[in-house]
């Protein structure tokens, strides 16, 4: 059976190791290396997009060419948003510090893990900064709150 792979860090003088063991992570890289190559395969066909003469009779099915279009691209976006949070993870594993929060370096819960594995954050830091977001709608804290505006 294979042994513990730690990923030692030095935070204020303590020193903190994470374990995982090779075959829990062997497990989590051969997922992420399917989905990718799921991904991959699929590919990004440029006729996808593509309008035909035939399909623009009316107006009626123009709009519904361009919804679906749209949909088709928002699909795509995702994925390659996917994508990339694939390769990132992939990257945390090679580098070591796959499991372990980048917020607050502590280890992120297997079950976390397991039901979203592409997360980077533990659950305490993912809903401090969900909190974050909710004191503006682009996630970034306005300037002027708390502070007394004056309109003349």
């Amino acid at each position: 059976m294979p042994g513990p792979l730690k990923g030692c860090v030095s935070l204020y003088g303590l020193r903190k190791c994470l374990a995982m063991d090779r075959l829990t992570l062997n497990q989590f890289k051969s997922l992420f290396e399917q989905e990718r190559n799921k991904l991959l395969s699929q590919g990004l066909k440029v006729d996808q997009f593509k309008l035909e003469r035939d399909d623009m009779s009316d107006e009626l099915d123009m709009s519904s060419i361009e919804m679906e279009t749209e949909m088709r691209m928002r699909l795509r976006n995702r994925e390659a948003l996917f994508l990339k949070k694939i390769n990132e993870s992939l990257k945390r594993i090679e580098s070591g510090s796959f499991g372990q929060c980048k917020s607050c370096d502590d280890e992120i819960e297997l079950r976390r893990l397991q039901a979203r594995p592409t997360t980077h954050l533990c659950v305490n830091c993912k809903e401090d900064e969900e909190r974050r977001e909710l004191l503006h709608i682009d996630g970034h804290k306005p300037k002027s709150l708390g502070k007394k505006l004056r309109l003349a």
